[in-house]
């Protein structure tokens, strides 16, 4: 709760969301949670890329933007560089960019007031039916899955029965409550609020990033949209350096599963490597994130092999087949193309790397959509096979 300087008090719910593309679909999830978003760019680095990403995110969700200047404290800061830069790369008015550090704590009571008065009050119908947004979810061993919502519309209460319309799951409502930022139990969650609700949910992987809840007895007309399934993109394969560590190994990866839904994996068998799993990830940051984990967490020594991504294999008889793995590719005479999978991607550089970054990407097979220049700075707009980039 935030006492502005007009006297009336406001409930603040702050997401703070990863800038990395591989998390993407849970940046949209909780861009679509929110009515507005603080812009923060670093005062003396300057717009980047992911920066960009999640911008034209929120500016698709019709938020309102506040731009605000961090680490403003700086020695290397430039903020009236970086306005500029803001404008010409983002085409957003930087005029009236916030000044502050967090570090210090300059200027964030202006951010508070901006939030108040800038950004629009969520809205909703009390007496509507439950309809509410799933923005997170983790495993908590005492208290089973918890999940993170933003009621719609309706009311979350204690002891009702509430739905799942993309899995089809339905829970009692055994806890309500708030972070602020402890956990504190509350009554009921009205229209516009977040918070979190426990109903002995045994995993994470029934409860998807995105779904919406509803009251199984009285439920909402029609879905939130933009739900998916998070799907990988990008499979490689784990094996424990000593073979006797398999079901050890099985058993940490089911621990980390508990928390991280958009992790898969398989059994499979290496002629070269023995017993290991085929692992499948959201990009190569969630990657590394997972085998670091593994081999820090549990004290597990593993073989990586190299990343691949998902082919479509379209065979001459009109059938279709998902190939994450060379082995399983079918015999040539009975293919009929082969599609891979394309990423759009956005390049920041300094001026005096353009022709070697040209370069790299023509030998990487991509195809150039667009070349602009943003001060000092080139931006370059590409194509490209994403086997590649990994």
């Amino acid at each position: 709760t935030y006492q502005a300087q007009d006297g009336e008090s406001y409930v603040l719910n702050l997401i703070d969301t990863p800038g990395h593309v591989d998390f993407a679909y849970e940046v949209s999830r909780s861009l679509a949670a929110c009515e507005g978003s603080l812009l923060v760019v670093d005062a003396s680095q300057g717009v980047e890329a992911q920066t960009l990403a999640n911008v034209y995110q929120a500016i698709d969700n019709d938020h309102e933007l506040v731009p605000v200047l961090n680490k403003i404290d700086l020695p290397a800061a430039e903020p009236d560089r970086v306005r500029q830069q803001i404008e010409d790369v983002i085409g957003i008015d930087a005029s009236g960019a916030l000044e502050v550090s967090a570090k210090s704590g300059i200027g964030i009571e202006d951010v508070l007031e901006a939030i108040v008065h800038q950004l629009p009050a969520p809205e909703g119908t009390l007496d509507a039916p439950l309809k509410a947004m799933l923005v997170d979810s983790w495993y908590d061993p005492y208290l089973g899955v918890m999940i993170l919502v933003r009621v719609i519309d309706g009311v979350l209460k204690k002891g009702m029965r509430v739905a799942m319309m993309g899995t089809g799951g339905a829970y009692q409502v055994d806890r309500v409550g708030v972070f602020t930022p402890l956990q504190k139990m509350v009554d009921a969650l009205g229209p516009g609020e977040i918070g979190f609700f426990t109903g002995s949910i045994k995993e994470v992987a029934d409860t998807r990033v995105g779904d919406t809840i509803t009251e199984e007895k009285r439920p909402t007309a029609a879905p939130l949209p933009g739900f998916k399934p998070a799907q990988p993109v990008v499979f490689c394969g784990l094996f424990p350096v000593d073979s006797s560590e398999f079901e050890e190994l099985r058993d940490s990866m089911g621990k980390l599963r508990l928390n991280d839904a958009s992790f898969e994996f398989e059994m499979e068998t290496s002629a070269a490597l023995g017993f290991g799993f085929r692992c499948g990830f959201l990009g190569m940051l969630h990657l590394e994130i997972i085998t670091e984990r593994l081999e820090r967490e549990f004290g597990l020594e593993l073989i990586t092999t190299a990343p691949s991504v998902i082919y479509q294999v379209h065979l001459s008889d009109g059938s279709m087949q998902e190939v994450h793995n060379p082995a399983d590719m079918p015999d040539p005479v009975r293919v009929d193309h082969i599609e891979e999978p394309w990423i759009l991607a956005t390049i920041l550089a300094p001026d005096e790397y353009l022709g070697a970054i040209l370069k790299l990407c023509e030998d990487r097979r991509g195809i150039q959509q667009e070349l602009t220049y943003a001060g000092s700075r080139a931006m370059l707009v590409y194509k490209l096979p994403l086997n590649e980039v990994v």
